[in-house]
């Protein structure tokens, strides 16, 4: 079977990607999910839904968002880079695109009372934006750990009117936030809704945010065409923790069997040092967050804390959709550690003038591992701008200033 014959955008009725998905879930939650998979795609598919969804996306957001040739980034590595500029969306991150996604499919669904999960803090911003949008209360839950690096993005979510709740458990991270959130919602199934922030998650949530996201890759197509008469690239790179920005940069190439898909995980402290968040090179298949997919865990199953400089890539699994291109072969999984992620972030910020997110540097990283020639050209999802992670450059600066 050629890899064309091959969907690798959508689940089947299960919601399995190969292998990988399914909603493996407590009781007091079926119906909350169920409800949730039986009417999503017709909600979606609604004309009112989708002028709506794409009135903010243009209005509110700032879509479509631009994308740029970085001359010079291009010149270093001697071929043709493109930069698709997530950063300057709506609250500094591609995550916006989901949020709003799943908050009119919220208020459709009837529900009062939104909960979210955040690392890095920018899904919990760009949730407590729509709710704040749209009147809606909005519980965010996040890491201890997270809150003390993300300091500026609590402040944020706390003036745009959300409840900040730390998790104490584990490594106080956005696996241990995740946790806390699905507690939440077991105890309010009713009038809450649960937006998710990653491709993670029971079925459907992988494909509801994947959709929501796939805007940037259809963006993608239609700019290059515009920019090089051509609507393929050779390559698309992101960065992937849950992975939904590169669900979103990947989608509407992944049926391309030429377009040569690269995704890049946090190595932190070095792929086998015991503190990364590598999951492809070092994970199983398990069930972690109502899916089944690969997760760092031991030999009895339980979950390995993962380790990254980034929070929005500290966590211990990918999406199913990621599980089944690594384990497929559609897509080449790499990864990078903290060191090179924080040289790739001060590279392009004197190269092209864009200080990125340190879970975008990632991406940035691998240029110079790639066999590239000057025909190529190559997308990366600049998919968050570095103004979260200024403590962590601050903190770098002044360690290379001591040296």
């Amino acid at each position: 079977m050629s890899v064309a014959a091959v969907d690798y955008q959508s689940p089947d009725l299960q919601g399995y990607y190969g292998s990988f998905g399914g909603a493996y879930i407590p009781e007091m939650l079926q119906n909350n999910v169920e409800v949730l998979r039986t009417q999503y795609m017709a909600i979606m598919a609604d004309p009112s839904f989708v002028e709506e969804f794409n009135a903010l996306l243009a209005d509110y957001v700032g879509r479509p968002t631009p994308l740029f040739r970085a001359d010079r980034l291009s010149e270093a590595y001697g071929t043709n880079i493109y930069l698709k500029r997530e950063d300057l969306c709506h609250t500094g991150a591609h995550k916006i695109n989901n949020t709003i996604g799943q908050i009119l499919l919220a208020k459709r669904l009837g529900k009062t009372r939104i909960i979210a999960e955040t690392g890095a803090g920018q899904h919990g911003v760009a949730t407590a934006t729509v709710c704040a949008l749209k009147g809606m209360e909005c519980i965010v839950y996040m890491g201890e750990k997270d809150i003390e690096r993300q300091a500026p993005n609590v402040a944020r979510m706390q003036m745009l009117g959300a409840k900040v709740v730390p998790a104490t458990s584990g490594s106080k991270t956005l696996k241990d936030a995740t946790n806390e959130a699905i507690r939440d919602w077991i105890n309010h199934p009713n009038n809450t809704h649960y937006i998710i922030g990653s491709v993670v998650g029971p079925h459907p949530y992988p494909d509801m945010v994947a959709k929501f996201q796939s805007v940037i890759s259809q963006e993608i197509r239609a700019q290059l065409k515009v920019k090089t008469n051509a609507e393929l690239p050779t390559h698309v790179i992101a960065c992937v923790g849950g992975g939904s920005n590169a669900a979103g940069a990947f989608y509407h190439f992944l049926n391309e069997p030429t377009v040569k898909i690269i995704a890049v995980e946090a190595a932190g402290k070095g792929v086998h040092s015991g503190m990364s968040a590598a999951t492809t090179q070092l994970g199983t298949q398990g069930i972690l967050h109502g899916s089944k997919s690969l997760l760092m865990q031991t030999a009895d199953g339980q979950v390995v804390e993962p380790h990254s400089i980034s929070a929005g890539l500290d966590y211990p699994g990918i999406g199913p959709m990621h599980a089944n291109l690594y384990t497929s072969g559609r897509a080449e999984f790499v990864s990078a550690t903290d060191e090179e992620a924080l040289e790739a972030a001060f590279y392009l910020s004197k190269t092209e003038g864009i200080i990125p997110a340190l879970e975008t540097a990632h991406a940035f990283a691998v240029l110079g591992r790639l066999e590239l020639t000057p025909t190529d050209t190559v997308v990366i999802c600049l998919s968050g701008r570095g103004d979260k992670d200024l403590a962590t450059y601050m903190q770098s600066l002044q360690n290379n200033q001591s040296h």
